[in-house]
């Protein structure tokens, strides 16, 4: 964890109301960091359901591996993380690590070996020793309380400068229901999600099924529509646990995914995403300020966001928006090379209200003394219109800072 909070840190931290059905345990092992918390054990009442949607990286980690097995049985009762190590290209040790923490977690919630969900963060390609943390979890399970999500959120930081969390109350058939989540990450971050781990609970009563179509849809324009710097990590993991507890009080158990009673649930579910992804996208590496990348008028949706990652993705974009220079032709040049349809007679750029450039030239109207003021803000948006079809996309990212250079220089030392 850094000394110094990023300055686009939220002013205040959520009030996290307990998710019935949820209890939380954090403990320090020293894997990697000390004097502070490394590890978080999840327990979740006999009957929660769960999804996940993890890393696209063909290197992905031991825990990657042992949550995908685990998430065709669609249940859960313990989740156990921890940060300092991400336990990822460590050959058959990672895949024992996983195999002893797996059963040890078992063993301390009284559940079955498929009930179990891992994640690890941190450094890549040093081996994780299982008998470091798995001792502890018998007793976390114990003393697990339900009150506790700050706590779990500081638990699985690393290069993070503050903990990722979220919460939202609404109804399902006239029931109250909770959704918590929190997040880590802050390098290493783009879409097919990033160094990111996300977890997310609430008490509603929806089937696994449900909940995975619920999951794959909302990430599309929240965890994969965020990116630090274009780097996919190896152990993205985010995972939605339902313990079903609000049926007691009233809340229809959902058993398609197009029941009409879904709508306000859908809704806040992607709320929250997006309120992590964000929270993760302000706490990149080094960063100083937001950047939102909207492109329009582009042949497709899916054009849209390939172009808007280009410029998102772009090194001299983002050192110039690092530098408070409102230099477009640093956009025009991540549109040209996207690989996407586009032309550059048809072109318009803006930064902020402020257009740039239009048809293909600067615009007449350009004031550089305006979009210099706009540069100096936390929240920078740039926005592009193609000017040949009707796709749009959303993209958020972060400036590139000496600062970035100098996490990612010395990381493992």
């Amino acid at each position: 964890m850094s000394a110094t909070v990023s300055p686009l840190a939220p002013k205040k931290y959520p009030k996290m109301p307990a998710v019935e059905g949820v209890r939380i345990a954090t403990a320090e092992a020293g894997i990697k960091y000390k004097g502070r918390t490394d590890l978080l054990a999840m327990v979740f009442d006999e009957g929660t359901t769960a999804a996940g949607v993890f890393t696209r990286s063909k290197c992905p980690s031991a825990p990657v591996d042992f949550c995908r097995q685990n998430l065709s049985g669609g249940k859960a009762r313990v989740l156990v993380v921890n940060s300092g190590n991400a336990n990822a290209f460590t050959g058959k040790k990672g895949r024992e690590t996983t195999r002893m923490t797996g059963e040890a977690a078992a063993k301390a919630a009284g559940a079955s070996a498929g009930e179990v969900f891992l994640a690890s963060t941190g450094v890549i390609g040093e081996p994780l020793d299982a008998g470091r943390f798995s001792h502890l979890l018998a007793d976390m399970a114990k003393e697990a309380k339900p009150d506790r999500w700050t706590e779990a959120a500081k638990a699985i930081m690393t290069t993070d400068t503050y903990p990722k969390l979220a919460t939202a109350t609404v109804k399902i058939g006239g029931a109250d229901v909770v959704i918590n989540g929190i997040a880590k990450g802050a390098g290493m971050i783009a879409p097919d999600m990033a160094t990111m781990l996300s977890f997310v609970a609430t008490d509603a009563p929806i089937d696994a099924p449900v909940l995975q179509a619920l999951l794959s849809k909302g990430v599309g324009s929240t965890f994969n529509a965020v990116t630090v710097d274009s780097d996919t990590s190896t152990s993205d993991t985010l995972m939605l646990f339902a313990t079903g507890v609000a049926e007691k009080r009233g809340a229809p158990r959902i058993m398609e995914v197009g029941d009409a009673r879904l709508g306000q649930f859908r809704r806040a579910l992607n709320r929250v995403l997006k309120q992590l992804a964000l929270q993760v996208v302000r706490d990149g590496e080094g960063a100083r300020k937001q950047v939102e990348v909207t492109v329009t008028g582009a042949k497709s949706a899916r054009s849209a966001k390939r172009i808007a990652l280009s410029i998102a993705n772009s090194p001299l974009v983002k050192t110039a928006v690092a530098g408070e220079d409102a230099n477009w032709g640093r956009v025009v040049m991540a549109v040209g090379k996207a690989g996407e349809p586009a032309d550059r007679d048809r072109l318009a750029i803006w930064f902020g209200d402020s257009r740039l450039a239009f048809e293909g030239e600067r615009d007449p109207a350009y004031s550089e003394a305006a979009t210099s003021a706009y540069m100096k803000r936390d929240d920078i948006a740039i926005r592009v219109d193609i000017g040949l079809g009707r796709g749009k996309a959303t993209v958020w990212t972060c400036d590139l800072t000496k600062e970035y250079v100098a996490i990612n220089g010395d990381y493992r030392s």
